[in-house]
C-alpha cells in the first residue's frame, strides 16, 4: 500500500502556533513582574529595575511591536525606558564636575 507514503505526522508533530516551551512564565505574568519592577525602582535601585523591567515589557509585548499587546507589557516598557533614565541622569548629577577629590 502505497497511499500513506510521505503523508505521515512525524515530520511535524507540534502545531505550527505552539513550539516554545512552556516550562517558563507566560506574557501576563512577564508583564506584571515588569510593572513591579519598574515602579519599585522609582524608590529603590532604579539602574537595577528600570532596564529588568523594560527587558520583561519587551518579553511580554513577544518582542514586536505589532498586534495586541497586554497593558500591563506596555506599562512595563515605559515605565522602565523613564525609570532607567532617571536613574542615569541622577548618577551624572552626582558624579558631575566639582565632586571629585582634592
Amino acid at each position: 500500500m502505497m497511499a500513506g507514503f510521505g503523508h505521515t505526522t512525524r515530520k511535524h508533530p507540534r502545531s505550527r502556533r505552539r513550539t516554545w516551551s512552556r516550562s517558563g512564565p507566560d506574557r501576563a505574568t512577564l508583564g506584571i513582574i515588569g510593572a513591579i519592577c519598574a515602579i519599585a525602582g522609582f524608590f529603590k535601585l532604579g539602574i537595577i529595575l528600570g532596564p529588568v523591567a523594560v527587558v520583561c515589557g519587551w518579553l511580554a509585548m513577544g518582542r514586536s511591536w505589532n498586534g495586541a499587546r497586554p497593558l500591563s507589557a506596555l506599562i512595563a516598557l515605559v515605565l522602565g525606558a523613564i525609570d532607567t533614565i532617571l536613574a542615569i541622569v541622577w548618577i551624572a548629577g552626582t558624579a558631575g564636575p566639582g565632586t571629585g577629590m582634592l
